[in-house]
């Protein structure tokens, strides 16, 4: 009996793998071309941007987002979120039409082929690494300078324990915001651990909700401040989860 209710689940789990794969490779083509230049960036997000809402139509989740602030075209941003799911990622490009580069951890680039795109489209960082942390902000400046936003997950790790509601925040995204006196935009995504954790046997299609909440500007702020700013974003994020929590209960 067990078997047949988690054999539907392991189908829909595979097949996540084989579309990642294929959609990529049906664009490798042209991707191969845009991810070498920089100058291409905007045009290979157009592409990110599909690919992620293609992914999620595929899987059979939906993006509604309320958005509580307008993001403005052209204009640059620190984009934050909490982080439970690999469907994460997929949201983050869904929702968000602004051209952005992650910075995320460099194991990601040992996934085979979206590995490679993700090494060479992105800011890729090895915590262990002194040097490794310190370039984070010097290629970051670069993409900004170019335009570009940033976005950050700042708990740095998916908790291994999915009782977690947040984990700390690293300091790295706040320190960037007010380096380049740009603002934060916090987002909360409520339900990618509930559709998509990283429990293997778990998961099903449905809405995925995301909040952009009112931006936090960092303009007049200094180092010092960084703090601060991490907790009031932290905060933020924290008490809309725990008050989506109660609400399902």
């Amino acid at each position: 009996m067990k078997f047949f209710k988690l054999f539907p689940i392991l189908i829909w789990r595979v097949w996540f793998y084989c579309l990642v794969m294929v959609t990529i490779l049906i664009v490798l083509p042209i991707l191969l071309i845009l991810i070498f230049d920089e100058r291409f960036y905007k045009s290979f997000y157009k592409i990110a941007n599909t690919w992620g809402k293609t992914i999620l139509f595929g899987m059979g989740f939906r993006a509604e987002v309320i958005e509580m602030q307008k993001i403005i075209k052209k204009k640059s941003y620190m984009f934050i979120a909490n982080h439970t799911s690999m469907i994460d990622i997929m949201l983050m490009l869904s929702v968000v039409k602004n051209p952005l580069v992650f910075v995320g951890k460099v194991e990601l680039t040992k996934i085979p082929l979206f590995g490679f795109i993700f090494k060479r489209t992105s800011i890729t960082v090895d915590r262990s690494c002194f040097n490794s942390r310190k370039e984070v902000y010097n290629e970051a400046k670069k993409r900004l300078d170019n335009g570009l936003s940033v976005c950050i997950f700042p708990e740095g790790l998916v908790p291994s324990d999915e009782s977690i509601v947040l984990s700390e925040f690293k300091n790295g995204a706040f320190r960037l915001a007010i380096e380049h006196q740009i603002p934060i935009v916090p987002m909360t995504f409520y339900d990618c651990k509930k559709r998509f954790s990283y429990t293997f046997f778990s998961g099903s299609p449905g809405n995925l909700r995301v909040k952009i909440h009112e931006f936090i500007e960092t303009n007049g702020l200094t180092l010092k401040d960084k703090g601060l700013l991490k907790n009031q974003t932290y905060n933020l994020i924290y008490n809309e989860l725990n008050a989506d929590s109660k609400i399902k209960n």
